[in-house]
């Protein structure tokens, strides 16, 4: 048993990649990956850009498309078809779970961000376009998007929610989730089963470090740090207590008698996910927001290097809710040496959406670029 299978055999936490490629579903990498205990996968803009850019393993199918569509259309055409290959490759396993793994995420255009009608045009798009069970449209949590997401959910499609930088937010995804599933339940009538419809809210934890650490270093730098504080007691540690404190909110909001009624009539909970689980800083352990964040019903979403450090030397054991009051103590901490989690959340946000934005950007400039020089080679 690989550690992957074991981290959810035995705590009930389903291992994603944080990656895709189309050489993946044609070398038989994406295979390997299930085989070890890999449980689905999610993608962005900036995961295909890196892979669309690199190689010319694309340039073919590009070259044949652009013959009849923009390079717009065809960037959605490539994408799609990759994302069809990786869910026929997981929909074994989406079928032996029951419906409870097996997914394979899809973001809608990073411009939407700010548009909820576009954002829910998208997904219903996406959602028609491949129409295969074990897709999971993402939608950023903005605040445009989460009232995209209810109203996702109550027409029956499983979305991702992306870009969770905050307690406060994350209650807000919830109660989308939620609400949105009654109404499907009312429209569906008494008794009708909603167990079609899956959903993960995912957390970002690394960058919140990233962005707490640099604030603690500037106030520190001024002198304004509070009495008794120093960064290196401070540092990295925002990040997994403000994950396992949305644990905790996730088993209270997900209990008690209005989620019962939805569970009985086969309401899944919406799974936390954490995501940008590599350390940005080299001296913390590679395994820092995968080791300190294993418990049921969540999911953790690894980039390939450190699912490989996880198959190495992780450690399987229940530690989300472990030392939760210290958790709420380290932030309180923060809070008291002059660091605003909500401006951090804040900050975190806007610079998702636009790194997103860009990374989408970027590609289609540089999808034009290959789209001239392959009509250049077949005009010479």
């Amino acid at each position: 048993m690989t550690t992957l299978q074991d981290l959810f055999d035995n705590q009930g936490q389903s291992p994603w990649i944080d990656n895709l490629t189309r050489s993946w579903l044609s070398n038989g990498h994406l295979s390997k990956l299930i085989d070890q205990g890999i449980r689905g996968i999610t993608s962005n803009p900036a995961i295909f850009a890196k892979s669309i850019q690199t190689g010319p393993e694309y340039d073919e199918a590009l070259d044949s498309l652009l013959g009849s569509m923009g390079v717009e259309e065809a960037y959605w055409e490539l994408v799609t078809e990759d994302i069809n290959g990786a869910l026929d490759a997981f929909a074994p396993l989406y079928e032996s779970s029951n419906g409870g793994d097996g997914f394979v995420s899809l973001e809608v255009a990073p411009s939407l961000a700010r548009d909820a009608e576009g954002t829910l045009a998208s997904a219903k798009h996406l959602h028609s376009k491949i129409a295969k069970p074990n897709l999971l449209v993402k939608i950023p949590a903005t605040i445009e998007g989460v009232e995209a997401i209810r109203e996702a959910i109550s027409e029956g499609l499983s979305i991702n929610v992306t870009l969770i930088f905050s307690i406060e937010r994350y209650e807000a995804v919830m109660e989308a989730y939620i609400s949105g599933l009654e109404t499907l339940a009312a429209s569906r009538g008494p008794g009708a089963d909603l167990s079609d419809v899956a959903s993960v809210a995912s957390f970002f934890v690394s960058r919140v470090d990233t962005e707490v650490d640099r604030r603690l270093e500037t106030l520190a730098a001024q002198g304004a740090l509070g009495d008794g504080e120093s960064v290196e007691s401070l540092r990295g540690q925002a990040a997994n207590a403000q994950a396992k404190l949305a644990y905790q909110a996730f088993l209270e909001r997900f209990s008690g008698p209005r989620w019962q009624a939805l569970a009985e009539r086969g309401a899944r909970v919406q799974r936390p996910l954490w995501a940008s689980t590599s350390t940005k800083n080299p001296s913390y352990p590679d395994l820092l927001y995968v080791d300190n964040l294993i418990g049921p019903d969540s999911v953790n979403t690894m980039p390939d290097a450190t699912v490989d450090a996880f198959l190495d030397h992780g450690s399987v054991a229940r530690t989300v809710d472990t030392d939760v009051a210290q958790a709420k103590a380290h932030l309180d901490r923060l809070a008291e040496a002059g660091i605003d989690m909500a401006d951090v959340s804040r900050q975190l946000e806007e610079e998702g959406v636009a790194a997103f934005a860009k990374a989408f950007d970027e590609l289609i400039a540089k999808m034009s670029e290959k789209a001239n020089a392959l009509a250049s080679r077949h005009g010479s």
